[in-house]
């Protein structure tokens, strides 16, 4: 009791000669210099630190300007760091050949680790759908472990701690997402990595390679992973991916307990508008016949007028 309250004189003594801008300075997180080798990547994180042209451009400025933003780290039992956030900064780094990166430590739990790690990479540009999917995921799971998980006949607590609100309600208002736009999201973790690299390459757009659209990669996800491995091998034999249409009907198939290699095959064999000849003009070679920002579709009755009118003459002069 004694200790106690002088504890408590020294710090009212102590207040006496320090301003509130002092002690709040204080108490503030203060940015250290980490070697980089000693921290680790974030267990199972779902972004990729992709080496394109962001990248080295992040890279020169790290070699000209050092790290603006320090990353966010917590202490390991091991004497190393867990990276939160700045996985990024920290690739750069080492393409800049900087053996340290500045680091604010915090002490963490799972959940505000993983919290914290999923909404500052949220803010990236451009995401890839399996990011998103299984981002979405671990923080739905924190979010969920934080507010202390339910019965199944009981909601309340879930619903108390997070205002009346869904867990899976307040992630997609956070994230600015349809509540059924989660729900998407989140079954493409149920997908093969082979078919879900084909949905990243709907926003990839890689040269000869196959792309998957998300309405449809959602449908093939309720199939059995040896059924995805049967669609993947007839998707690279045939060169070609299911519709949305097609998608529902391996699902129906697969629930029936009816999909097979053979039942695949023959479903990808039915037409669809992707697989319909097209022919493309290069951009290009007609840009400089039209004014700036003209609609596509303007574009494409005018090419179809002239052709119409060239034809027409040409007719006139065999006659």
């Amino acid at each position: 009791m004694a200790k106690n309250s002088a504890a408590s004189l020294l710090t009212s003594v102590d207040s006496l000669f320090t301003t509130q801008e002092e002690r709040d300075i204080a108490t503030q997180p203060r940015i250290q210099e980490i070697p980089i080798d000693q921290i680790d990547d974030f267990p199972n994180h779902p972004f990729k630190v992709r080496m394109d042209d962001s990248m080295i451009e992040m890279a020169e400025s790290v070699k000209q300007h050092g790290i603006l933003v320090p990353a966010i780290v917590r202490p390991k039992e091991n004497g190393h760091y867990e990276m939160v956030a700045g996985h990024r900064r920290k690739a750069a780094c080492s393409m800049a050949a900087r053996l340290e990166l500045p680091c604010i430590v915090r002490e963490l739990t799972d959940e505000e680790a993983t919290i914290i790690m999923v909404d500052s990479n949220l803010q990236r540009e451009q995401l890839l759908p399996s990011e998103k999917a299984f981002a979405y995921k671990m923080k739905l799971d924190a979010m969920r472990r934080q507010a202390g998980r339910p019965s199944r006949d009981n909601s309340a607590t879930l619903l108390q701690n997070f205002g009346g609100k869904t867990s899976r309600e307040l992630l997609a208002d956070q994230a600015g997402e349809s509540h059924e736009q989660i729900r998407k999201y989140i079954r493409l973790t149920e997908l093969i990595p082979e078919v879900l690299d084909l949905v990243d390459n709907s926003v990839l757009k890689e040269k000869d390679k196959l792309q998957i659209a998300l309405r449809p990669a959602v449908e093939l996800s309720y199939l059995t992973q040896q059924e995805q491995h049967d669609l993947y091998e007839t998707m690279i034999t045939e060169d070609c991916t299911p519709s949305h249409v097609q998608a529902m009907k391996m699902r129906k198939f697969s629930e029936e307990g009816r999909l097979n290699m053979d039942v695949i095959f023959s479903i990808m064999q039915e037409e669809k508008p992707n697989q319909k000849e097209q022919f493309k003009i290069p951009k290009e070679r007609i840009s400089k016949y039209f004014a700036p920002g003209t609609p596509a579709q303007k574009i494409e009755d005018t090419i179809v007028k002239a052709l119409e009118f060239y034809r027409k003459r040409q007719r006139e002069q065999e006659r």
